[in-house]
């Protein structure tokens, strides 16, 4: 009876963690088309240009935004398990409430600040006006992720999905004619289009959430969400050092390297770290609210992160191994050949990526828990500022190369870390059969990147082929012991 209940735990988790994946992908797939689109029509300078805009709205973003679309999940979740529609119904009102004012000051932030960002982004202030036009964003992005943060904290998993579909496919239709048309100019009303795309779709299935009429003045409602801005305020600290870590990187990168070498890095990232963790995006959109429900359970986190950690290293491992062995096809694939110069980088991002992954279910303890000023310390003071250090230092001695060297180097040292927190402070562990398939997996994809980077092609091609089928096949048959994958798969059938 015990067996039939683990393998249904593991069967609701590998469900979850596939269609929040399977959005993710096709996220990731949108975005590769519209980097290929950008890359064709206006070259390495045209994704330098995106990146130096972007990157100081998601600075401000993180900002203004305190937070809340991330710690609200966690008061969301616990308000719905409950079962009380009236609790509810409060939680969401004073949730909405936040999200507008966090959006109308984020957008304000921009327009007041538009000359000074041109300034320090373009070296002038000629795109004054790009900053104003593109403040809207703000705002419509904050109510956007406001709505999906509503759907997350109830576990309305399809309706998330279908709402990240929907979202990147509409904005990347309305994005294409800009670019062609206006080149650089249409990066701006390609953007504002696409989050108004995103908007209509978590707008249109986040109202079929049933609530309740509660009066609640403005007054409660800030006292009642004071909860989610203070947990709010220490993850958005957080985001905003790390954001303004990329932010400080991609000028430092600039005044070194130049605008051309900005969008080789934009590439390098966009492809390893900003695809695969969308990955990661899919599996934190069921774990955060999963533990939150259960945080004050200690041998039930136990459960639910070592559960969750052996599912993510089956299914990340195979698919590191084919973006290692693929990158010579894919760079001029998805981008154009100048972009080859981005190979080194991305190779060693790939084996840090798996270091990630297996970190990932373990660091989300300290959030689920509320544990604020802890986490503040380890995520936004300790990590963030070694990451500042690894860069820089890395960037300065072996260029673009030093950038995933770092990366590499920063999540062996994480990894570390958050087991080590995890144990001491919380006593809570990964299973032994975690580690036995984490240190399989790393085996694999170590002995794959060595091939690939100093045999190069067609040996590293071969060599990097071999291994992922020995990884996919592991993979297979560890996640058929727990799930029993041929009667998965026809139960959906059936369904159907």
């Amino acid at each position: 009876m015990e067996v039939q209940q683990e393998k249904r735990e593991y069967q609701k988790l590998f469900n979850t963690t596939f269609i929040f994946g399977g959005v993710q992908v096709f996220s990731i797939l949108i975005s590769l088309v519209r980097n290929k689109i950008v890359a064709v029509l206006l070259g390495t300078a045209g994704m330098g240009f995106m990146g130096l805009l972007t990157n100081p709205l998601g600075f401000i973003s993180l900002l203004t935004g305190l937070g809340i679309a991330l710690s609200a999940i966690r008061d969301i979740a616990a308000a719905n398990e409950t079962g009380d529609q009236i609790k509810l119904s409060s939680t969401l009102k004073t949730f909405r409430r936040w999200v507008w004012f966090t959006g109308l000051l984020g957008m304000l932030t921009v327009i007041v600040l538009s000359p000074w960002l041109s300034q320090f982004s373009f070296g002038n202030r000629d795109y004054v006006w790009a900053f104003l036009l593109i403040s809207i964003t703000l705002l419509i992005n904050e109510i956007s992720s406001g709505q999906s943060a509503i759907l997350k904290g109830i576990r309305r998993i399809k309706d998330v999905a279908i709402v990240g579909v929907w979202g990147s496919a509409v904005g990347l239709v309305v994005s294409i004619p800009f670019y062609y048309f206006y080149g650089m100019k249409g990066i701006v009303p390609a953007s504002i289009i696409a989050s108004f795309a995103g908007l209509f779709f978590s707008w249109y299935y986040s109202r079929k959430v049933k609530t309740v009429p509660v009066q609640l003045s403005y007054k409660e409602s800030y006292l009642q969400g004071k909860a989610m801005v203070k947990l709010g305020i220490a993850t958005s600290i957080n985001f905003l050092i790390g954001n303004g870590i990329s932010y400080f990187l991609i000028t430092y990168i600039r005044s070194r390297g130049g605008l051309d070498e900005v969008g080789l890095y934009n590439a390098g990232w966009n492809i390893t770290n900003q695809y695969v963790g969308l990955i990661f995006t899919a599996i934190a959109a069921d774990l955060y609210p999963r533990l939150a429900g259960v945080h004050t359970n200690i041998s039930k986190i136990k459960e639910v992160i070592s559960q969750q950690g052996e599912i993510v290293i089956l299914m990340i491992a195979p698919i590191m191994l084919l973006y290692l062995t693929s990158l010579p096809i894919i760079i001029p694939l998805l981008l154009k050949k100048e972009f080859l110069a981005i190979m080194p980088f991305a190779q060693w991002m790939v084996i840090g990526m798996l270091l990630k992954a297996a970190s990932w279910p373990m660091s989300y303890i300290t959030l689920a828990k509320g544990d604020t000023k802890f986490y503040f310390f380890l995520e936004g003071i300790l990590n963030n500022g070694f990451q500042l250090i690894a860069f820089v230092v890395c960037y300065y001695y072996f260029g673009l190369e030093g950038i995933g060297i770092a990366f590499f180097i920063i999540y062996i040292l994480y990894f570390a870390l958050i087991i080590f927190v995890g144990n001491k402070r919380y006593q809570v562990y990964y299973s032994k059969t975690f580690y036995k398939m984490l240190a399989f997996q790393l085996l694999l994809c170590t002995i794959a990147f060595l091939f690939v980077y100093f045999f190069k092609y067609p040996v590293g091609f071969i060599s990097g082929g071999i291994l992922l089928i020995i990884s996919s096949l592991y993979s297979y048959k560890e996640l058929n012991k727990r799930i029993d994958i041929k009667d998965f798969v026809l139960s959906k059938i059936r369904r159907k």
